[in-house]
């Protein structure tokens, strides 16, 4: 019988070592630099696939450490890539396939400076799903995070939702690691009431989601969005109701609202999601549904959702009047 350790909640044997997902803390780029490509040499001596995905600046960086051997590393931006988190992992799935037979190395930097404290929540709730998304995967993951930019609380969360932290070079198991499912449920908190001067439609079948399409179209382009990403974000919302017209009994309400720098769009129905991956890896010909959702974070640039039994679904889906999410 071969020999095997537990970390967190991750079983690892000897012959396969499934996901190890570790936290690198650092206070200054020198540190994160020698981290990362500490990390990225580590893997490509074990012949792994290895991605790194960091803000541009830090990306330049370890390129520029890494020499000739950044050519066997696939880099990209984070903010590109991660200002929707929940994109975060199909892009891992995809990178995966991409590599069959081969471990991945992922590392994977989701905070900058001027990060607004709703996406550092989203990107910390990202963190602690991976745990369920690419549980005995064989995907070795480091996050860095600068203790610079997130704050006590921030840095407690990342913390917990972490199995295994770089301390002096070395990866050591961590004992304040949480149940991921909770701790993703709890970072991100309630959500706002929509505001007051927002709009409000009330939406049934089988009229509900064209309406929905047109009140959107509307909005959105009065308040400034360009027209492709009206009509990404027409899509988005189209595929959100048409789940609230099929999966539930009752009516859905739409809100709409925007500021000086993006179009939000809500939609609350009576249904319940118990999957706290829905939208995050793409559903397979057996799922029954799913589709919606996956569709509806690959084309907003930021998504947040809440289902409970008791108080139903709430899908929040956010453009942005720039476009550097895309």
């Amino acid at each position: 019988m071969s020999s095997a350790t537990t970390i967190g909640r991750h079983r690892r044997g000897s012959g396969d070592p499934g996901f190890e997902h570790a936290a690198l803390f650092y206070d200054d780029d020198d540190h994160l630099a020698t981290g990362v490509v500490a990390s990225v040499r580590a893997g490509l001596e074990a012949e792994e696939a290895v991605v790194v995905v960091l803000a541009d600046s830090h990306l330049t960086r370890v390129r520029d450490v890494l020499g000739d051997d950044a050519g066997a590393v696939v880099l990209q931006e984070a903010r590109r890539l991660g200002r929707n988190p929940a994109r975060l992992v199909p892009a891992l799935h995809t990178f995966l396939a991409e590599h069959p037979g081969r471990r991945v190395r992922a590392i994977g930097e989701g905070l900058w400076s001027g990060r607004p404290a709703e996406e550092i929540a989203a990107h910390l709730q990202h963190d602690a799903l991976t745990n369920v998304a690419f549980a005995d995967r064989p995907v070795t993951m480091l996050c860095p995070y600068d203790t610079r930019v997130i704050d006590a609380d921030g840095a407690a969360d990342a913390r917990a939702a972490h199995p295994l932290l770089v301390e002096d070079g070395t990866t050591v198991p961590n004992a304040t690691y949480g149940d991921p499912v909770k701790l993703a449920e709890a970072v991100t908190g309630p959500l706002a009431d929509p505001p007051e001067d927002g709009e409000t439609l009330l939406f049934r079948a089988p009229l509900g989601p064209r309406t929905v399409r047109r009140a959107v179209a509307d909005h959105a382009a009065a308040a400034g969005l360009a027209p492709d990403r009206v009509a990404d974000l027409c899509l988005a919302v189209h595929e959100v109701a048409v789940n609230t017209v099929v999966h539930t009994d009752g009516a859905g309400i739409l809100s709409l609202w925007h500021t000086d720098d993006r179009v939000v769009v809500e939609i609350q129905d009576g249904g319940y999601v118990d999957d706290p991956l829905v939208g995050r890896h793409p559903p397979g010909p057996e799922d029954g549904r799913g589709y919606g959702l996956f569709l509806t974070h690959r084309l907003c640039d930021f998504v947040r959702m809440q289902s409970t039994r008791d108080a139903g679904t709430v899908v929040r889906m956010t453009m942005y009047l720039d476009d550097h999410g895309r």
